[in-house]
């Protein structure tokens, strides 16, 4: 009965960024809204008075809970007797460390969106700070949340393609193509444009934004990691990169091919990801996020579906709706956040966690992921040497 009652409460959060012109800010809320377990109710939307205005209007946000800083959010919230139990970070990369860090200070939980930061000592700070005050901060790698990545997972664990010999990876798009046509400029209206800017973005527009996922998630899937790589990018006149291609060695000796571009014509978000093992492989692509390909070896290919009989009863609790109705990015989002509060919870209930609450991408993991960009920018800056992460 105690569990029940603690899996019906009611948690708070605040937001800082996701105005009602942004992107990701408003499918953070949808996502957290989809259980009804945490409520929003404070936020610093914007640095636009009346764009931050509005989108606290917008979630019916009390005016004295409506930040025009983030700095006196941290500060206010945190002396309340009702004080937020987390906050959710949904601006551009270059605020990341300094929000986070305010929060953490103030003893606040963070969710934060990828990149966690710019460098690896601000990502290692925040580590710290969050470990010493016995916080949760987690970073939202949010493909992890899909059903049929949790089956995937599931599978390579239990041996179902035998011992990894080979992974591969690709993220492709097409948004930025007009910056490098010959015959047509951007017009400017494309959103997060900002990623572009290297005072906003730090060192990598395209492997920060999309090729950091195809780290997290093999790590995620596999447990593989990156001992070293090589890579070439492609900048073709612009600050950043908006391709890359890289070659990864795992630390045991298991190699990997990844390439992410935001300037391959025809593909909006193509996040592709396949392990190959010793008995059989497995591709999955977030455009079609409820199915996964498994081929046995000598044996045909399969194409596993969510809620089939098949699908233990661990993943297919990530399921939301029948077979045959489609699931998306939203729901992802949903299933991460689901862990999230449960551990949140049960923290403020004195309980520890069970593994499957704690099934979620923390600073850890934001901290790994920052490692990657730097280890991919500084290859390909430096005739693509091999360059080890720690």
């Amino acid at each position: 009965m105690g569990n029940f009652i603690m899996e019906k409460k009611t948690i708070t959060y605040g937001m800082v960024g996701g105005s009602n012109q942004a992107f990701i800010g408003d499918v953070h809320r949808k996502a957290i809204a989809l259980d009804g377990r945490a409520k929003l109710v404070a936020g610093c939307f914007s640095s636009n008075p009346d764009h931050n205005r509005e989108t606290g209007e917008t979630n019916h946000i009390s005016p004295d809970r409506l930040y025009s800083d983030y700095q006196a959010m941290a500060k206010t919230e945190s002396t309340r007797p009702d004080k937020i139990d987390f906050v959710s970070i949904t601006t551009p990369n270059h605020t990341h460390y300094a929000i986070a860090k305010e929060f953490l200070l103030a003893g606040i939980n963070v969710v934060c969106e990828k990149p966690l930061c710019f460098t690896v000592e601000q990502a290692e700070e925040l580590k710290k700070i969050s470990e010493e005050k016995g916080l949760i901060f987690a970073v939202t790698y949010a493909y992890t949340g899909y059903t049929m990545v949790k089956v995937a997972r599931e599978m390579i664990a239990n041996g179902k393609i035998g011992k990894i010999i080979n992974v591969n990876a690709e993220y492709a798009q097409d948004w930025l193509l007009d910056e490098i046509s010959e015959n047509e400029k951007s017009s400017g209206k494309k959103f997060s444009f900002w990623r572009m800017d290297p005072e906003k973005s730090g060192i990598s527009n395209c492997t920060g934004d999309i090729g950091t996922h195809m780290e997290n998630m093999v790590h995620y899937l596999t447990g593989l990691k990156i001992k070293r790589l090589h890579a070439t990018i492609n900048r073709f006149g612009h600050a950043l990169d908006l391709n890359a291609n890289m070659i990864v060695e795992y630390e045991n000796h298991i190699n990997g091919g990844y390439w992410c571009s935001q300037l391959a014509a025809g593909h909006k978000n193509g996040f592709v990801v396949r392990v190959f093992g010793t008995e059989g492989g497995i591709e999955w692509m977030e455009e079609f996020p409820d199915y996964l390909k498994f081929t046995p070896r000598n044996s045909a290919t399969q194409i596993l579906s969510r809620s089939s009989g098949y699908i233990t009863e661990k993943a297919a609790s990530y399921g939301r709706l029948p077979a045959g109705h489609p699931e998306g990015y939203i729901i992802a989002f949903a299933n991460t956040y689901k862990n999230i509060i449960s551990t949140i919870l049960k923290k403020n209930a004195g309980e520890k966690p069970s593994e499957e609450d704690l099934d979620f991408q923390t600073v850890t993991d934001g901290l790994n992921g920052v490692k990657f960009v730097h280890a991919v920018i500084e290859s390909a800056d430096n005739d693509s040497k091999w360059v080890t992460l720690d």
